[in-house]
Formats: C-alpha cells, structure tokens, sequence
C-alpha cells in the first residue's frame, strides 16, 4: 500500500503514542484508518476487520485479569465487571486520552465527523489497535497495551453497578442454561455512515434485532428487545408445567448445539 505523507505522519505519532513499532507497518495502518477513506477499495485497508478480532482479544483478556483479581465473585459479578469495561464509553474516552483522535485517517466524507461518529470512530480504533498488536507482536504484547491503559480502571465496584442490558440479558438466560450469542446480519449504509443490525440467539432460536450506529449499540439495544421477548417464552413455559405437572427445561424452547444435532440425526 503507497503510503502519503499524513498517513506516514500518523502511522509514526500512533507508534510513539503506543511505544511499539509495528513490524507490519499495514496493520497498523489499517487500524487507524476509517472505512471512509477507503471507500472504493478492499475491507482489509480499514479497521472493520481488525475492530472484529481485537474485541475477541479484548474480551479474553479482561476476563482473565477479572478471574484473577477477583477469585471469590460470582460470574454475574465478572460478566458486569467485563461489561462495563469494554463498554462504547468507557473505550472511547480511553481512546480520546491516548490522542488517538489525532491519528484517525478519516475520508472527505468523513471531514469534520460529528462528536457521535468520532466517539464510535475512538471505541473502534482501539479494538483495532489490540488486534494489530495481537497480530503483529503475540498475546503478549496485545495484554501488555491492555493492561497499561484499560485494566487500571478495572474497580470491584463495577460488579455492582446498574445492570447494562447485555449482562442483565445474559444473567436472566444462564439462570435457565442458556447462554445468549449476538450475530451480525447485515450492515446499511455508506462505509462513512454504517448501521449495524445485530440479533441475539438464544441456543439456535432467533430472538430480536437491534440497530446501532456501532455494533456494541446494536448488540445493546438488540439485548433490550430481546429481555421481554425471553421472559415472556419463560413465562409460558412455566405456566405449561404448572399445568401439565411435568416440568419443562428452557433448552426445549431454545435447543443449542447438541439438541439440534440430536434432531437433525433423529431425522
């Protein structure tokens, strides 16, 4: 990739800010740049792809640090510890502090962004810059960015905060065995105003979708949607074993992996 010269200016800023030099310098380069500014050409020139894996990366590592320096909570208590850190907010006022906003490469479409679009821009940008550095230096060195910038503001205290839909969603459902999974099905819009569809799966059943203008919105107001939509099936399940005096298990309204396997060969 032909490298400008304000590409070259924040690619060298974005590496001082980070105090690594990337031996690949077009993954860095990737995690910086917004899909706007490279409309025309292949996905892999934008964060998206990087944004996808860094927030797997990200994930795994603040679970372990919360495992670890927390070894009597709960897993309701982690997964709000998790939820909270990794939050929209959270990442980008983080992201803003590191001066990433300078290094952004944004398109013409893109000039002079809203404060919505560079604080959705500012969450992806560090995700994709975990990816990168996963990527281009080991886990090692991906944890080693984490633990420096986003695990200090990691406070047991978060494990009591007001439940963010997601844990809430996720609390409800694994009280009954079932753990939900978020999907992204399509995106709309121009790569400078992307919207984000995302649905919750309960097992392998569908349940509703969300929009967002990022795709940690539209998982969010996504688990909203879907909070009435599982305890109104739960409901009516209990009901049917009250009635019936036989008692139904939730993995019969919402079978995983092993129960369709199950009945696919029973077919």
């Amino acid at each position: 990739m032909t490298i400008e010269a304000e590409q070259q200016h924040k690619l060298d800023l974005v590496q001082e800010i980070l105090s690594y030099r990337f031996n690949d310098q077009d993954l860095i380069l990737s995690a910086i740049t917004h899909p706007s500014a490279i409309e025309g050409k292949p996905v892999k020139y934008s964060y998206e792809r990087l944004e996808f894996l860094g927030d797997a990366v990200l994930g795994a590592i603040v679970v372990h640090q919360a495992y670890v320096a927390f070894p009597e909570m709960d897993e309701g208590g982690l997964t709000r510890i998790k939820v909270s850190l990794v939050s929209g907010s959270t990442l980008s006022e983080l992201s803003d502090h590191l001066g990433f906003k300078y290094v952004i490469i944004f398109g013409s479409s893109e000039t002079g962004t809203g404060k919505r679009g560079m604080h959705s821009a500012l969450e992806n940008v560090y995700e994709a810059v975990v990816g990168a550095l996963y990527l281009d230096g080991g886990i090692e060195v991906a944890q080693k960015f984490v633990l420096d910038t986003l695990i200090p503001k990691m406070d047991k205290r978060m494990a009591d905060k007001p439940e963010n839909p997601k844990s809430l969603l996720q609390e409800k459902m694994q009280a009954h065995g079932i753990t939900p999974t978020y999907k992204l099905i399509k995106m709309e819009g121009p790569p400078h105003d992307r919207t984000f569809v995302t649905q919750v799966y309960a097992g392998y059943t569908p349940l509703a979708k969300g929009k967002g203008k990022s795709k940690k919105e539209a998982e969010v107001n996504a688990a909203t949607a879907s909070m009435s939509q599982f305890e109104r099936e739960i409901a009516k399940l209990e009901k049917k074993s009250k009635k019936s005096g036989f008692k139904f298990s939730a993995d019969m309204l919402f079978p995983g992996k092993k129960a369709e396997e199950e009945k696919t060969q029973g077919n």
